[in-house]
């Protein structure tokens, strides 16, 4: 995350987390800015999922890394792999889905636990293409914002609506927070950390708790 040697292609590496409760469409904001696609039949994510993108900001190329987690209570006890050397945060909510909304105080304490107490954080308020179904004011909203200082936008990953304009304001945020301040090189074996991060099966679950502490 600092500037890189000549031989890479990139100057700043950006891990960032995307989370929020399961089912606010955080896989579908990933694939909408990272592929321009958008899936009707988007799974659950389990574990986490990697999607890297690369973009400009004032002359220096950055590869932002998205860390897609998994909103399920059952995957929430690996926040803290989740969110090492995360030095940015999109959080989702559904508008249709009050209870979403009201998730993010977890999520928010999650972070002050376990993310750097500096990271960068911006609100997303998915599904806006759902205008109708709303239940959570924009008002509302804005407020949590400007409580815990990070900006605002909704967004459709559906109709593609503010979804390149809010990770593109994430990252201009991040770059001027760190483009001054030496940070430490980034771990490039992303894929062995992603093997290590998926959670154990049922059976794994069951042997371990048989196999006792001896």
């Amino acid at each position: 995350m600092t500037e890189q040697p000549a031989s890479w292609d990139f100057d700043y590496h950006f891990k960032i987390v995307v989370i929020g409760d399961s089912g606010a469409g955080k896989s579908n904001l990933v694939l909408r800015y990272t592929k321009n696609e958008f899936s009707l039949e988007t799974q659950t994510t389990i574990g986490v999922e990697l999607a890297p993108k690369t973009v400009k900001v004032d002359g220096k190329i950055i590869k932002a890394q998205l860390w897609d987690t998994a909103g399920q209570e059952r995957f929430q006890a690996l926040a803290s792999a989740y969110f090492k050397g995360a030095i940015g945060a999109l959080l989702v909510y559904d508008i249709t889905k009050p209870s979403s909304f009201k998730g993010l105080e977890k999520w928010i304490e999650k972070l002050q636990e376990h993310a750097d107490p500096n990271i960068t954080t911006l609100l997303v308020g998915n599904k806006c293409d759902l205008s109708h179904l709303r239940e959570v004011r924009t008002e509302d909203a804005e407020e949590f914002a400007q409580k815990h200082n990070m900006a605002f936008l909704e967004t459709s990953a559906l109709e593609n609506t503010n979804v390149e304009l809010a990770f593109q304001k994430l990252v201009a945020a991040i770059y001027e927070r760190v483009k001054n301040s030496p940070l430490p090189l980034p771990d490039l074996d992303d894929r062995n950390k992603r093997r290590k991060l998926e959670p154990e099966t049922e059976e794994e679950e069951e042997k371990n708790v048989k196999r006792g502490c001896c």
